[in-house]
């Protein structure tokens, strides 16, 4: 890939050469300013107030854990000489070690004990009580039952994530090299659980080439991701390891860059990626310990992983097995738009508050499920949240599921309370029909036992107590509630212009090939062809989720903001298997994209480094408007040649051992035993829980059909608003479902009725 040699004897790091070798231009120069004193206002970097604060409270917590150890030893009995040998040490991983951490941020450590300092007895028990006994220590909780079991508390006003490792020696020694792996020797899964997160921290570190690079562009990508709402682990997106493993992949693909170029770069790559290829900073070591590394073709459950972001740290792991097919085609679709965006910054057609432009999620949708918990007291409701937010990702997958993934959500990666209501919050999942399917008169999607299975999982939480409730319904975008908005007020519709909005805008200009002059380069398409390529889209997302040898080429989000307008697809330029006609159109496409590439051709210095471009692929350039006169033609052939380039770059990047592995044609309702209560189910009428999903998996066509049916003729149930609009209908509680209940399952209230009526019966019945 044309990088044979390294500048100044640069070690290449990663499984491939790099993309580019090019340097910073002028240009990155200048935007990667604007973009640190960015993320500076944005209030993403402490103070040195803090800074010092918090290594006090490190260094403090040290010694604490080696008087604990000191103190249990004795207790069982060890001779003084191995008394005042017994050591614990803390380490730290996460944002605070990787050095991306914010203001207010909690501190992921963990200690490291010797080989008679147990964890159920001396870490949860005797360092539980010493830390309970302290006047700094609020907020202590214990999470004994976790994937990850973990100490939780605050520390003179700082939150602490206490993790615990039992080593098999008898004396930690201080200068302990965790990064080896015969430090995993004799040790049990839960050890190699908790000493993972600071091996694959340490080793992310080693393996990018400019530490400080990495750093800023993270930070970026994590604002980013809060912002645009994908930001959640729990909830089927990317939680800060996730991001930080996509940041340093490209790090190692662009090693010279800054993080102006880098975050371009990320959403470029990121775009064309064809999941479920893996992401991986370093090849898969199988090791010396026997343990299970991440293999698709040897492990069945890892056949299941949709969009597969490999630890690099014995035994590799997949970061990212709660990403679902829903999730998949969220992020898809923002990565995309900050595709467009960073592009049309080269342009001067956008900047950075355009990037960084919240989601608006309450306004993407016009129907939302709504997931209300309460409970008695602080505590009660902090657990009850923990075990219910586990949970939400499994009513994503059933509904879709039951509904052939006609219907999708959208979960919201945070909750909501109301401050007039104590020990109460919300959360809210955005509902849409999948869009370029069209629909039937009557058609409908019954949920209603989805929604019941559901409530009937988390209620089988083994640490319920009274007062532990959760209801669900389904609302209206007019009717969400005012608390989930800053400061309890809605916003005045419509809102301020956005770059979504403008893209939803340019779709309202039907049967028009172009748009306003200064969005010219943008392939705008007339309605017909939009939807034509838009079900390409959702097709392709569909297919690519069975097969690793097609890319995922998925539409951008932006339009779902408009209540007319479905969202704008772009055939993906890295799409390798596409017919004449898709060709054609995609040729068509480069043309309008090829004004934006001529302002991209000024930063040229990138391409020393880049690998050999095949014959022709800068033909677009002819096909230019003249609309910028100042940059020539043949710079614009350089650019397009460019792109193909990283285009044919990428895609020997995943010609790798993992190309083939097919995903199975349905998800699992458990990914991967991630829960942090995975073992707090109790025994509900012989296992109700498991039976449940055993039922989801294996339910046949027929057992699903009454999810989708058609609508019965009671005009009761035929509720419509904005002239037959796409809309979801509640159903009045209480009316039985004859077709749902079965001999051994209870009578289930009806919930939720989705409805979609053709818009000359809604036309009839509003007049």
């Amino acid at each position: 890939m044309g990088s044979s040699g390294l500048s100044n004897g640069q070690q290449r790091l990663g499984i491939t050469e790099p993309i580019s070798l090019g340097g910073p231009t002028e240009y990155d120069v200048i935007k990667t300013r604007e973009l640190e004193k960015y993320l500076q206002d944005a209030g993403l970097y402490e103070s040195q107030e803090e800074a010092v604060g918090r290594e006090e409270v490190l260094g403090r917590l040290d010694q604490i854990v080696k008087i604990w150890v000191k103190t249990i030893s004795r207790a069982k009995g060890l001779n003084e000489q191995l008394v005042l040998e017994a050591n614990a040490k803390i380490f730290t991983f996460g944002s605070y070690r990787l050095g991306v951490h914010g203001p207010g941020a909690d501190i992921d450590t963990l200690c490291v004990g010797p080989t008679h300092a147990s964890r159920d007895k001396d870490f949860f028990g005797e360092l539980h009580k010493m830390l309970s006994e302290m006047p700094e220590v609020t907020e202590l909780h214990p999470v004994r039952d976790a994937h990850v079991p973990v100490m939780k508390f605050k520390f003179s006003g700082i939150s602490i994530d206490l993790l615990y490792a039992k080593l098999s020696l008898w004396v930690i020694p201080e200068d302990l090299d965790i990064s080896q792996d015969s430090i995993l020797q004799n040790t049990d899964e839960q050890t190699v659980r908790s000493l993972n997160g600071c091996r694959v921290t340490d080793q992310i570190l080693r393996l990018v080439p400019n530490i400080q690079s990495f750093r800023t562009t993270l930070r970026c990508m994590r604002l980013w991701a809060k912002l645009r709402g994908v930001y959640s682990n729990v909830s089927g997106f990317l939680g800060g390891i996730n991001w930080a493993l996509l940041v340093a992949r490209i790090c190692q693909l662009y090693p010279n860059a800054l993080p102006n170029m880098l975050v371009s770069r990320f959403f470029r790559v990121y775009t064309q990626w064809r999941w479920p290829n893996p992401v991986m900073l370093c090849a898969i070591e199988e090791g010396s310990l026997g343990l299970q590394v991440w293999d698709p073709r040897r492990n069945p459950k890892d056949r299941f992983h949709l969009m597969p972001i490999i630890t690099p740290a014995y035994p590799c792991m997949n970061s990212s097995y709660n990403v679902s097919s829903s999730t998949l085609r969220i992020m898809s679709e923002e990565f995309q738009r900050g595709s467009e965006i960073c592009e049309a910054m080269e342009a001067n057609n956008a900047d950075w508050d355009t990037l960084f432009e919240p989601y608006p999620f309450f306004e993407a949708y016009k129907n939302y499920l709504q997931i209300e918990i309460s409970a008695e007291n602080a505590d009660d409701l902090r657990n009850w949240k923990g075990w219910v937010e586990s949970r939400l990702r499994q009513l994503t997958l059933k509904i879709e599921r039951h509904t052939y993934n006609m219907l999708q959500c959208h979960p919201h990666p945070g909750d909501f309370s109301d401050s007039s209501r104590p020990f109460h919050c919300c959360y809210f999942m955005g509902l849409q029909r999948k869009q370029g399917v069209p629909v039937n008169e009557g058609e409908q999607f019954d949920i209603r036992l989805t929604v019941e299975e559901f409530k009937q999982n988390v209620n089988s939480y083994s640490s319920w107590k009274p007062g532990m409730d959760i209801h669900v319904c389904h609302i209206k975008r007019r009717n969400i509630p005012n608390f989930v908005f800053p400061g309890g007020i809605r916003p005045s519709r419509p809102p301020k212009v956005t770059w979504d909005s403008k893209r939803g805008s340019e779709l309202k200009v039907s049967g028009h090939p172009q748009v306003d002059k200064s969005y010219e380069g943008k392939a705008v398409l007339n309605g017909i062809d939009d939807q034509r390529k838009r079900k390409r889209v959702d097709d392709n997302l569909d297919n690519n989720l069975r097969n690793a040898k097609c890319f995922a080429s998925v539409p951008p989000s932006g339009s779902e903001v408009h209540d007319n307008s479905p969202p704008f697809s772009i055939a993906s330029s890295c799409s390798m298997n596409y017919d004449n006609t898709d060709a054609n159109r995609l040729g068509e496409l480069k043309s309008d994209k090829s004004v934006r590439d001529r302002q991209h051709c000024i930063r040229n210095s990138e391409h020393p480094g880049v690998i050999p471009p095949q014959n022709g692929v800068a033909n677009g350039a002819e096909r230019c408007t003249t609309q910028i006169k100042s940059v020539s033609a043949a710079a614009a052939a350089d650019t397009s040649t460019s792109k193909e380039a990283e285009k044919l770059a990428i895609e020997k990047i995943m010609s790798g051992p993992y190309d083939d592995h097919q995903t199975f044609p349905e998800e699992p309702d458990e990914l991967e035993d991630d829960i942090e209560y995975r073992n707090q189910v109790k025994d509900c009428g012989g296992n109700m829980g498991s039976s449940i999903v055993e039922s989801s998996i294996t339910k046949s066509a027929a057992e699903v059909e009454p999810f989708i049916s058609k609508k019965d003729a009671s005009p009761s149930t035929d509720l419509l608003i904005n002239g037959g609009l796409e809309e979801l209908e509640p159903v009045e509680l209480g009316a039985p479902i004859s077709s749902l209940t079965s001999a051994d399952m209870p009578q289930r209230k009806p919930l939720i009725r989705l409805n979609f009526t053709s818009l000359g019966k809604a036309a009839e019945k509003s007049s």
